[in-house]
């Protein structure tokens, strides 16, 4: 039986406040994250991502309030990332109201939280949030770098091999964002999408990049298992979740 496709607005919050930018630079507001979480909830959105932005850079933690109120609006599943550095940080986040916790720049710094907070929580509450930037330096086989701190910060880490690893070590999830693609509305990064396929068969996010329904059909056919987008839906006409999904349905992509 195929898994129907996700279809995840995504709320990044910087102060309270959802923002959204270009390539992660030059970010406008985009409204109330409540409010927002609301409105997807009654749109038919089937999961949401709130990510706090700064919290890594700014080394604080994620907005639990914030979370708490966003999680009393919506009835779907609700991943939060940003500042999750230890499993004691995603046991505040889930009993804060998040379902799953995401992380990011703490695993790069020591992949073994990983297992700390699989091997406590299961790996179904654990998403790898991997921001890949494209480069030429060759001691990057995959083309595509790993980087942190909401994309300022490179590593020198090759994306698709930290996928493979992050996979073994037990996430439950990837979510995979092209930073080149970011905010650009001109569709997702397939190839990027098809590469990291190739390495697991953990679940897929794709996101960076949609800037139509029609966008999203090709990156299920890449190989993700959800989509994930921010501007489309924080901008675009109050029908769009419902425009996206049409167009999945009518790729021959199951929905919900």
């Amino acid at each position: 039986m195929t898994l129907a496709v996700r279809v995840i607005p995504c709320l990044d919050v910087d102060a309270g406040r959802v923002v959204k930018g270009v390539n992660f630079a030059s970010l406008r507001d985009a409204g109330d994250p409540v409010e927002l979480a609301r409105r997807y909830n009654k749109a038919g959105a089937d999961e949401l991502t709130f990510l706090d932005v700064t919290a890594s850079t700014a080394d604080r933690a994620t907005t639990f309030e914030v979370v708490s109120q966003t999680a009393e609006e919506v009835f779907i599943p609700l991943t939060v990332g940003g500042g999750v550095r230890t499993a004691e940080d995603v046991d505040r986040l889930l009993r804060s109201g998040a379902d799953k916790a995401s992380i990011n720049t703490a695993a790069v710094a020591r992949p073994e939280v990983i297992d700390e907070i699989t091997r406590r929580f299961g790996s179904q509450v654990l998403v790898l949030s991997l921001d890949a930037r494209r480069t030429t330096d060759p001691s990057i086989a995959s083309g595509y770098e790993v980087t942190t701190h909401g994309g300022r910060t490179g590593t020198g880490k090759d994306a698709v091999e930290w996928c493979r690893e992050a996979a073994e070590r037990g996430v439950g999830e990837i979510l995979l964002n092209s930073i080149d693609a970011d905010g650009t509305q001109q569709g997702f990064d397939l190839e990027m999408i098809r590469d990291v396929r190739a390495v697991t068969r953990v679940p897929l996010i794709a996101s960076g990049g949609a800037g139509a329904p029609e966008h999203f059909p090709p990156a299920i056919d890449a190989g993700a298992d959800a989509v994930l987008a921010a501007s489309i839906f924080h901008f675009g006409p109050v029908d769009m979740l419902a425009r996206v999904k049409d167009a999945l349905r009518g790729a021959g992509h199951p929905v919900r």
